[in-house]
């Protein structure tokens, strides 16, 4: 039986990982605050995560350094020692560095995936299931976690804190002026980013439409290459920003650009908790299922047509299935994606006048 919601229970997450996922998982944390406002909730969440969410009101963080291997679970469990049992877990991970923490956590119920979607052992971690459903995009699926303790269905949404000396450092780096297109051109792997010469030539088509460019990345010399190349193949000026942010500083440029565009990452699913409309390009993976949240009509989607000629039907609907291949990315032709950005730009930016009225 779900607790009241007015009951003072107390719930621990486990998710560590990555930056868009725990975007997804923000809104599902903050869905459970407003339906039991009085539960104490803790979060097990990954270093760099931290960085990104540790502001979130009423919620406890614990740090989980994984760089720090075995001696980052002793100083999770040292950190609970003297706590009493959770009355919920939900293990929304399914890792095994993930299971392994779940394992060792001390709750009266310990909740995980549907039983089809477990791996790594998740399925000995947990001791019942999030019910199957239709729920197939991963923030649906995570929904289901809080549907199994009593809250009713609800429509995501994110308050996630951005200071004003964030937005301030953002600002300066685009000279005040916002409503910028931002590309986030690199990916966790390779073969998932497009080329550098389609991205500089979209550059020029959105500088064509009167919109300047911001680049951006991680400070990993590979994103620092790939941002200078498709500044220098372009033939205007662009703002790089690459290894110049840090992850709220970056929220902060997602929330004052007019369009966000990329692969699947993390930045992709950031602009999408600032409201600001994203141009997602998929070959790799599903967007159905990882795909810009509220957002999938605005998909250069190369993925559906490797399946169909692949002859993967059947995968179709398979959770978590992906294809490789590292010219996958080439299906995505430049027009689509310039089509794509001709519709966007039609729509009036609907988060500006709200601000300025």
């Amino acid at each position: 039986m779900p607790p009241s919601s007015g009951e003072v229970i107390s719930i621990c997450i486990v998710r560590l990982s990555a930056i868009g996922d725990v975007c997804h998982v923000a809104a599902v944390v903050q869905a459970i605050q407003r339906h039991y406002p009085q539960a104490a909730i803790t979060w097990i969440i990954g270093r760099l995560e931290y960085t990104l969410l540790g502001d979130l009101p009423g919620i406890e963080f614990i740090i989980f350094d994984k760089a720090k291997g075995f001696r980052a679970y002793g100083e999770v469990k040292q950190e609970l020692r003297t706590r009493p049992a959770f009355d919920v877990l939900l293990q929304m991970q399914t890792s095994m560095r993930a299971n392994l923490l779940g394992r060792m956590l001390s709750a009266k119920r310990k909740i995980g995936f549907p039983a089809g979607y477990g791996r790594e052992l998740h399925n000995l971690v947990v001791s019942e299931h999030v019910a199957p459903s239709e729920a197939f995009h991963v923030l649906d699926v995570f929904k289901e976690f809080a549907h199994t303790i009593g809250v009713p269905p609800f429509v995501a949404a994110w308050r996630i804190p951005i200071s004003e000396q964030n937005r301030q450092t953002a600002s300066e780096l685009v000279n005040g002026k916002p409503d910028y297109v931002l590309l986030a051109p690199s990916a966790s792997h390779n073969e998932r980013i497009w080329m550098p010469e389609r991205y500089a030539a979209l550059a020029d088509y959105c500088y064509s439409k009167g919109l300047r460019v911001l680049v951006t990345g991680s400070a990993a010399q590979r994103d620092i290459d790939l941002a200078r190349q498709i500044c220098e193949l372009a033939s205007n000026s662009i703002i790089n920003a690459a290894g110049r942010t840090s992850l709220k500083e970056l929220l902060a440029l997602c929330e004052q650009a007019r369009l966000v565009i990329g692969p699947d990452s993390g930045t992709l699913h950031m602009a999408t908790t600032q409201q600001t409309p994203v141009i997602g390009l998929y070959a790799h993976s599903n967007p159905l299922r990882t795909g810009p949240y509220q957002g999938l009509s605005a998909v250069a989607n190369a993925y559906a047509g490797i399946m169909a000629s692949r002859g993967l039907h059947k995968h179709m609907k398979k959770w978590g299935y992906r294809l490789k291949g590292a010219a996958l990315m080439e299906k995505i032709e430049l027009e689509e994606v310039t089509s794509l950005v001709d519709e966007a730009l039609s729509i009036p930016n609907q988060k500006r006048s709200i601000e300025t009225s």
